[in-house]
């Protein structure tokens, strides 16, 4: 039964992805910005109620409160692909700095470049890092962005030691604004680079805003700790319920 309910939950997401970049993405790239945002917002929604309804992955968000108005970062954990479009769907002007090699895909590329989201090439290092920051100083202070960046780069699998890098730090200190630390447990239900898609509650949580003026040492390790400690917490309150279905998937490296 997981295995058909994970292969529906496979099918029916990309064929929901596609159709709505067809019929919805598509025509709002002739149209002001604010649509396709609109469109995003509305996908995400969708994705999450059929995730639901395919492999029984709910989710529950806290933490709303913590985040202040106004220009700020928001680093999140970064484990699977849910919270890609999940984080999308709960900001009103959101900009992601992603991988560059995202923006050549066909229709979705197309859609990330209209949107404004900032490419990456993550082998360039300095001169990449220069061009991120002149970006997201434009996107935030000029048009009042929410700034979203995954500090690990790329998708860790859940309980994967933590491999957070220098970019978020030198952002923090150049944009001078507030940043709201994400944690979550999402890798256990949708496992990075795996099939399966495991029934239960997927958990995030935007922690207390970490206000601007700390040193970059300072913040880089108030930030890491944060994000880790609360997302431990939600990985071991993931594995208990799904302990109790006999799916712990993190079971045979314990």
């Amino acid at each position: 039964m997981l295995i058909l309910r994970s292969l529906l939950a496979n099918v029916v997401f990309y064929v929901n992805l596609s159709l709505w970049l067809v019929f919805a993405a598509f025509p709002a790239l002739l149209l002001p910005r604010r649509y396709l945002m609109k469109v995003a917002g509305g996908w995400s929604r969708s994705a999450l109620f059929l995730l639901r309804v395919t492999s029984g992955t709910g989710f529950e968000i806290k933490g709303l409160e913590n985040v202040p108005s106004g220009g700020l970062i928001v680093a999140s954990k970064h484990q699977s692909l849910w919270e890609t479009f999940v984080l999308i769907g709960l900001f009103p002007d959101p900009v992601f700095i992603l991988k560059r090699e995202l923006t050549w895909i066909p229709f979705f590329g197309w859609c990330l470049l209209k949107l404004r989201m900032i490419p990456v090439d993550r082998g360039g290092r300095a001169r990449a890092l220069a061009q991120v920051t002149r970006r997201s100083r434009i996107e935030m202070r000029e048009n009042g962005r929410q700034l979203l960046i995954f500090p690990e780069g790329t998708r860790r699998p859940a309980g994967a030691p933590p491999d957070y890098k220098y970019g978020v730090a030198h952002l923090y200190a150049d944009l001078k604004v507030p940043c709201v630390p994400v944690a979550l447990n999402s890798g256990l239900y949708w496992p990075r680079r795996k099939f399966l898609r495991l029934p239960g509650t997927i958990r995030l949580t935007f922690l207390p805003a970490i206000p601007p003026g700390l040193s970059k040492t300072e913040f880089q390790a108030l930030l890491q700790d944060s994000i880790e400690t609360e997302s431990d917490r939600l990985l071991a309150l993931g594995r208990s319920e799904l302990a109790k279905l006999g799916l712990d998937p993190l079971a045979k490296h314990s």
